[in-house]
């Protein structure tokens, strides 16, 4: 059926009824996903006075789950491909829900972290199978209009997701962020069980390779794990050291692993050895710290610094949200006329100076203060995020359509959280909190720019529909 809807599609050039209640659905999936991806931050504050923990401490609440997310997208990716993306969306969102009524009722700090983790693993599933589904509804030609639709709703969601859980978590209770969750779910559940067609699994022998993502998971585990407690008990202590010494272990055995079973591999060899997909990728990764410093530690300042409310940190991250949601639906109908190259070098010029904007922090810094380097940052990630998750999509063949999309996504969100421990601990070792953040955000600047640097050497200047190549 999905191939029937995109043929009428060529013929008549416009998007088609059944079409349109597909994407409702989709966009209300990526809603969900990146609603809960956000909701979290305003809220940590009074996870932290419930559970008597510090910052150190429930930044993994953030943290935890980006890693698994960032680590099992891929897998999550090749399941959609081979058994069938909305059956594998369904799964995903059964795992989220399960862990979020966990999450939801915890007893203490660890059942909430491990309940946080693996709730991950259900957005890894889920998140993939959306992406495929909407590319798979339009047409290659409108796969612009697909990105910027998608980026347009992972905006607006990430801004209701800090007011939302800044209201819950001071009206309420943070659990409610769980609970809210669950109904969020279900109804994206229903909803894409009735509008997006079925698609029928691949006839394939690929594997899956559970072994590469258990080691990789470890290996990342260590180096965040030895971030973390270094702060406390130095980088010479040999507890850190050991944590180093198996982190570069499990690293290299994956690397083995990888190399060994060949197609079934995290990345396979033919997306591995496509260099414009590998440009995207690198560009990805150099900038994925910027979007999760932000929305972690803005928030934490305002509220232990400033003396906001949950709600109040919550709402000091809209205009970074919705400026990226909005530019992200003009750069998504842009796309085909200036192609990423120039859209992708425009976002991490914005993102680089928004995080260089947002470094001047002091002890007096208010939200006012901080308003310009938010909106700079979010024209920035307006501009990036759609352009260049369609520039990777559209140089890969379209069977590999939701493995690149994840693959993508793993730079983007698992970069994030090993950038985020080398925030943390850039963090704890400075005079003070403040001073630490503006240390940090500096740093992420610095690595945006090196990202910049690569995509204006690499990344591809015209569309691929343009360009008449593939990969």
């Amino acid at each position: 059926m999905s191939s029937e809807l995109r043929s009428m599609a060529k013929q008549s050039g416009k998007i088609t009824r059944d079409q349109y209640l597909g994407l409702a659905a989709l966009v209300l999936a990526a809603f969900l996903i990146s609603n809960d991806y956000t909701a979290f931050a305003p809220a940590l504050p009074a996870i932290e006075r419930e559970f008597n923990a510090d910052i150190t401490s429930s930044q993994w609440i953030i943290n935890g789950y980006a890693l698994v997310f960032g680590v099992f997208i891929i897998t999550g990716g090749r399941l959609a491909d081979i058994y069938g993306r909305r059956r594998v969306f369904m799964i995903g969102a059964g795992i989220f829900v399960f862990f979020a009524v966990l999450g939801g009722l915890a007893m203490d700090m660890w059942m909430l972290l491990i309940s946080r983790a693996l709730m991950g693993v259900g957005a890894a599933l889920m998140w993939p199978s959306t992406l495929a589904m909407t590319f798979n509804l339009l047409t290659y030609e409108r796969s612009g209009l697909a990105g910027g639709i998608l980026m347009a709703t992972c905006g607006l969601a990430n801004a209701a997701g800090p007011v939302l859980g800044g209201v819950l978590a001071d009206f309420f209770s943070w659990r409610w962020i769980f609970f809210v969750n669950i109904l969020l779910t279900l109804a994206t559940m229903l909803a894409c069980w009735w509008a997006v067609p079925p698609d029928k699994p691949r006839d394939t022998e690929e594997k899956i390779d559970f072994f590469g993502v258990l080691l990789l998971c470890t290996s990342l585990f260590c180096l965040l794990f030895a971030l973390d407690v270094s702060a406390e008990i130095g980088f010479k202590h040999p507890v850190v050291i050991s944590l180093i010494v198996v982190f570069l272990v499990l690293l290299c055995l994956f690397t083995i692993v990888e190399y060994r079973v060949g197609k079934d591999a995290l990345i396979p060899p033919d997306i591995a050895k496509n260099r414009k997909f590998l440009a995207v990728g690198v560009t990805t990764l150099l900038i994925s710290v910027v979007f999760l410093s932000a929305i972690l530690y803005v928030p934490q300042f305002l509220a232990n610094f400033r003396g906001y409310s949950a709600f109040q940190a919550g709402l000091s991250l809209v205009p970074l949200m919705v400026v990226s949601g909005l530019v992200a639906i003009i750069s998504g109908r842009f796309y085909e006329l200036a192609g990423p190259k120039l859209l992708v070098s425009l976002g991490i010029l914005g993102m680089s100076v928004g995080m260089f904007m947002l470094s001047n922090l002091t002890s007096d810094t208010g939200f006012l203060d901080m308003c310009p380097g938010l909106v700079v940052l979010g024209v920035g990630i307006g501009l990036f995020n759609p352009s260049s998750t369609t520039a990777g999509i559209t140089v890969v063949e379209p069977h590999r359509a939701s493995l690149a999309g994840a693959i993508l996504y793993m730079f983007k969100i698992g970069g994030g959280a090993v950038g985020l421990g080398m925030n943390a601990t850039i963090i704890a070792f400075a005079p003070d909190i403040p001073s630490g953040i503006d240390r940090a955000f500096t740093v992420n600047a610095y690595l945006a720019l090196v990202g910049l640097i690569v995509c204006m050497f690499f990344v591809i200047g015209r569309p691929e529909s343009q360009s008449g190549e593939l990969s």
